[in-house]
């Protein structure tokens, strides 16, 4: 073993960046033995230097996070502080003074991993980030390595713990969408603002890296189609569970049936309860791959909280170091694909319509018309009526969402039909 050790210098001490240190440190003896040469923490940079951090020497602590990673000395960087800036410069700055990076950034990586890619390669460094997706759950390294000799077609996930725990809150409990978010709020699974969460922010820049990782093809969040979850209401459920359903917030990369392009979206979906995916309860996450060879796999775990996503830095860190040590550098950027990003109008899929109609002879004649009209097949129709009003639900057989946002519009200009409840897409079959 080498006796020298590999610098580490950490940026961001919260909850992720502290647990980093607490496990480098406790763990030191076994990471030095299975990287092969002890491991340093060489200085954290933070924001608040006054703040006590339990097992951090002091003396390590700076907020001049930029004169950290340009020491020279340091061999490996551990980016957790998030966002664009001051993350992207940082990395750069790293590269260009001679060290690796690791970083759990989905929003910066989402955005700009082609950049940071060509410049880890410029400088012969490498860029790993396990943790920017699902946490713990190895799903980055599987796809970039496991099934680097296979052709993955679609992966389906839950990759957003928050929402997962408020939408299986609501489908156990019967509680509106403002009562189970009040409830992640309190345990402390949702922030205090949730924008990122509930309205997908956060499950969009994770699609887009697993896309493009999946499809060597370089997909940027701009690409993936995002809709929240803060309009799915109890109704909701109850229609799914009429269908055998339950309704998740789920991130869809998939490759088109002809190969010769990708789509990457992220919205609430009914998926039968018989999809293994269906049985993710709470705040964890999981993700399901198709591959032509490999076939179907699923990997589940904790997606979120520091011991977590510290696990999968650590994990990066120690196959970076080894890298180090050999003079070698892993996997980078595969975007030799280039396959178009379609937009979502191209995507086809199944859908849930619940309509408000008069109640009255020839309605269903009236909408089963408009959606002939516009070549989107009927699978099932339910009806109920009471006192001059119904309600008509529609679900029909795989249509193009352009095709569907045509008869949805046709189908408000209808006298008959006093409004459009719910649409919501049918997924996992």
């Amino acid at each position: 073993m080498r006796t020298r050790p590999l610098k580490v210098a950490l940026l961001g001490c919260g909850v992720v960046g502290s647990e980093v240190a607490r496990i480098m440190t406790t763990h030191a003896d076994d990471l030095a033995a299975r990287i092969g040469a002890p491991v340093e923490l060489a200085g954290v940079a933070v924001r608040r230097p006054g703040k006590v951090r339990e097992g951090i020497d002091p003396a390590l602590v700076t907020t001049d996070a930029t004169a950290l990673v340009k020491r020279g000395d340091i061999d490996v960087v551990v980016e957790v502080i998030g966002g664009i800036e001051p993350a992207r410069t940082l990395i750069t700055t790293a590269f260009e003074h001679g060290a690796s990076v690791v970083s759990a950034n989905k929003a910066l990586l989402a955005q700009d991993g082609a950049a940071l890619h060509a410049a880890a390669e410029e400088h012969g460094r490498d860029l790993y980030y396990e943790a920017a997706v699902a946490g713990a759950i190895p799903l980055i390294r599987p796809l970039r390595e496991s099934l680097a000799g296979d052709k993955v077609n679609r992966v389906l996930g839950i990759v957003n713990g928050t929402t997962n725990f408020i939408l299986d809150k609501m489908d156990s409990t019967g509680a509106g969408y403002q009562e189970a978010l009040d409830e992640a709020t309190a345990l402390g699974y949702a922030e205090a603002d949730p924008t990122a969460d509930v309205e997908a922010f956060d499950a969009a820049a994770k699609a887009a890296i697993l896309a493009g990782i999946a499809f060597h093809t370089r997909v940027r969040l701009d690409d993936v189609y995002r809709e929240g979850m803060t309009e799915v209401t109890a109704a909701d459920f109850r229609s799914a569970a009429e269908m055998g359903c339950t309704i998740k917030l789920l991130a869809i990369c998939e490759r088109a049936a002809d190969g010769g392009s990708v789509t990457a979206r992220v919205h609430p979906a009914m998926i039968p309860l018989s999809h293994p995916l269906a049985s993710v309860r709470g705040a964890y996450n999981a993700v399901f791959v198709e591959s032509d060879a490999a076939g179907q796999l699923m990997f589940y775990g904790p997606g979120a909280g520091g011991s977590p996503t510290a696990s999968a830095v650590l994990g990066d860190l120690v196959a970076v170091c080894r890298n180090r040590l050999n003079g070698a550098t892993g996997p980078g950027e595969s975007a030799y694909a280039a396959l178009p990003v379609s937009s979502m109008g191209e995507v086809v899929t199944r859908y849930h319509i619940s309509l408000d109609v008069a109640d009255k002879p020839g309605v269903l004649a009236q909408v089963a018309t408009v959606f002939a009209e516009h070549g989107v097949s009927i699978d099932t129709v339910r009806q109920q009526g009471k006192d001059g009003e119904a309600s008509l639900v529609v679900v029909t057989h795989r249509a193009s969402d352009a095709s569907l946002s045509g008869t949805v519009e046709a189908l408000r200009k209808l006298d008959t039909v006093r409004g459009v409840a719910s649409i919501m897409r049918v997924e996992g079959e």
